[in-house]
């Protein structure tokens, strides 16, 4: 089963997400439960979201693997359980992380998405909203949302779900409600 997750900054989609793999874990139990982290630690803000995740996440069973590119060769046991946090990150990370601006990072991201499906039992990818303010960005930025958009297309094209958390409430896209 695979779950794509939604919204804007400070939604609520992180705490709806592990929440959600977590419940869906527990018909996996014997299986490793993964949260895998894209967020490069940059910066002081950065290092505080890090740690509000860390210790959202503390006692539930999570074995953090932190992976900021090439999620399609990330090893851990077949039929586990995973979340990924998230997309908009990794999409940075990939195409900005070498010289110059990587333009090909949609397809090695799709593809690790692809991986990642194969390996899981369960499978629940974040991403942020990020279309909807109508600002006029600079070529690099709009590059990156463009990007973001065709691997959040992707992804929902091939999830089970698609849920959009507004204001901390779930609101079923694709797949229904349980």
């Amino acid at each position: 089963m695979i779950e794509l997750i939604t919204g804007g900054s400070g939604s609520g989609k992180s705490e709806y997400a592990e929440a959600r793999i977590s419940a869906l874990h527990r018909g996996n139990p014997d299986k490793p439960l993964i949260y895998i982290a894209a967020m490069k630690p940059f910066g002081d803000e950065a290092e505080e979201r890090i740690a509000r995740h860390r210790k959202m996440r503390a006692g539930k069973g999570f074995i953090t693997v932190e992976r900021y590119i090439d999620i399609e060769h990330l090893s851990f046991e077949t039929g586990s359980d995973a979340l990924l946090e998230c997309l908009g990150n990794l999409t940075a990370n990939e195409m900005f992380s070498g010289e110059g601006v990587d333009n090909n990072c949609a397809e090695r991201i799709k593809r690790g998405i692809d991986a990642l499906a194969r390996k899981c039992k369960n499978l629940c990818i974040i991403t942020n909203e990020v279309f909807s303010d109508g600002i006029k960005y600079s070529s690099d930025t709009d590059l990156y949302m463009r990007k973001l958009a065709e691997i959040n297309i992707y992804t929902a094209e091939i999830a089970d779900r698609v849920t959009e958390v507004v204001c901390s409430v779930p609101v079923s896209i694709k797949g229904g409600a349980d």
